[in-house]
């Protein structure tokens, strides 16, 4: 879709006749967003559909945790706050379902946007009953970043399968090095479902824990939850950074391009921003492997997309839809290559972008990402057979709640405030509660 139909698309869209200037009827949507790299690059390139369409953007940028609180309060009151939403894929089949969000079936009419040239398993995840909800910017699994130049000065083999978690501690160990400024491994310790239950939730799946049994019992207190969270605690404990309970992944990434982290499990869509030399001071010593495994490989890689989508609530609708065409359009992505860089595009949406040489050129890895991406199985993500999807979430309502409560323990933890067996009594106590009041339990 160019920019010049993107036009046409609103003055037909808003009943504008010829010779009638677009901006008579110009309107401003009021957008709510993440502040992280791609979402500031779409900011920096707005104005290009600003120009072309006359309308303009309010941007309201939070941090992570903040975005969730602030549109998860405004959708489920009715607020009326935002008419364009950056959420993920947790929050798009759930608020999908209850009517909170703007159906984008019409997307598939227009040629030009290419609905089908977007991943069908990240289509589907931002669907609920057979409806589109949002429209990716980009999507992710997780994998391990890691400093070339540092495992050579070590001797430390690079791993060509999935190595253990027990084996990725001792190589955190024998890279850590503090008095010189180099951290062996930098994961999330800031609270928060999306913050370091992202990451925690990788390591309880591959120590083989479960969130619920098959009757919806909270297993919280399993020893697999035990054994994953000690891991996790000594881990940090012994080979991160200082303060590492505030840190989630944006203080981690800047910290990894900074040159403190000698290895980093975290999103597969910060490696073009790592690899970007315009951006990072590592980019030409850093590569990937894999996120390890444990009792098992399964759920050891997360899946998530970030998206836009429009609240139900939103009395610009039209300009709303406009503005989400353009900004998940093959011409924006190409306006990000020629801006940022190909390096710089947002990963794992569009087959076409991830297959243009002009990215493969840049980007390498791409290749190896989208796999990565499509070999995630979120109905498949743990040892043992469970009701829920979700690899690093739930996909029930009240796994918010619950993420967020037990991401406050094990953030406690991990700052020496209480024992990791303080933290999961509470949290298996705090589920129990949650699910009884829902009525998964009695």
């Amino acid at each position: 879709m160019s920019i010049k139909r993107t036009l046409l698309t609103s003055a037909v869209g808003l009943g504008l006749t010829a010779g009638i200037s677009a901006s008579a009827w110009a309107e401003e949507i009021t957008v709510a967003t993440v502040n992280n790299a791609d979402m500031i690059t779409m900011q920096e390139l707005a104005p290009m559909w600003e120009e072309a369409t006359g309308n303009k953007i309010n941007w309201v940028v939070l941090e992570e945790n903040v975005l969730r609180q602030r549109t998860t309060t405004d959708i489920a009151t009715n607020g009326g706050s935002f008419d364009v939403m950056f959420i993920g894929a947790y929050e798009t089949p759930i608020w999908g379902a209850k009517g909170w969000l703007t159906p984008l079936d019409d997307f598939a009419e227009d040629a030009d946007y290419d609905l089908e040239d977007i991943f069908p398993l990240v289509r589907n995840g931002l669907s609920a009953e057979g409806h589109l909800y949002a429209v990716p910017l980009y999507s992710e699994t997780s994998f391990t970043f890691y400093r070339t130049d540092l495992f050579e000065k070590a001797g430390i083999e690079v791993p060509t399968e999935q190595i253990t978690y027990t084996e990725f501690a001792e190589i955190a160990a024998k890279l850590h090095d503090p008095d010189n400024g180099i951290y062996g491994t930098c994961q999330r310790g800031k609270a928060g479902w999306g913050e370091n239950m992202a990451f925690v939730g990788t390591v309880a799946n591959a120590f083989g824990a479960d969130w619920f049994d098959m009757d919806w019992n909270p297993q919280l207190d399993s020893p697999e939850w035990n054994a994953a969270i000690h891991y996790y605690v000594d881990l940090m404990t012994q080979s991160g950074p200082p303060g590492a309970s505030a840190n989630g992944h944006n203080e981690n990434r800047a910290l990894f391009k900074d040159g403190k982290c000698a290895t980093w499990v975290d999103a597969t869509s910060a490696a073009g921003d790592v690899r970007n030399p315009d951006t990072s001071s590592v980019a030409d010593v850093t590569d990937f492997f894999k996120a390890p495994r444990q009792e098992t490989d399964k759920g050891t890689g997360w899946f998530w997309s970030w998206a836009l989508a429009i609240p139900a609530s939103s009395q610009k609708v039209d300009t709303a839809k406009d503005f989400l065409k353009w900004a998940t359009s093959k011409e924006y992505f190409e306006a990000v290559g020629e801006t940022k860089g190909w390096v710089a595009v947002p990963s794992g949406t569009r087959k076409s972008v991830e297959e243009d040489p002009r990215r493969l050129e840049a980007a390498p890895f791409a290749t190896t990402i989208v796999d990565a991406i499509l070999s995630v199985d979120p109905a498949d993500p743990t040892r043992d057979p469970v009701p829920y999807t979700g690899v690093q979430f739930v996909a029930i309502p009240e796994f918010q709640g619950i993420g967020n409560y037990v991401g406050q323990q094990i953030a406690a933890a991990l700052a020496g405030q209480s024992t990791v067996e303080e933290a999961l009594a509470n949290s298996q106590r705090f589920a129990v509660r949650e699910m009884t009041k829902a009525g998964y339990i009695k």
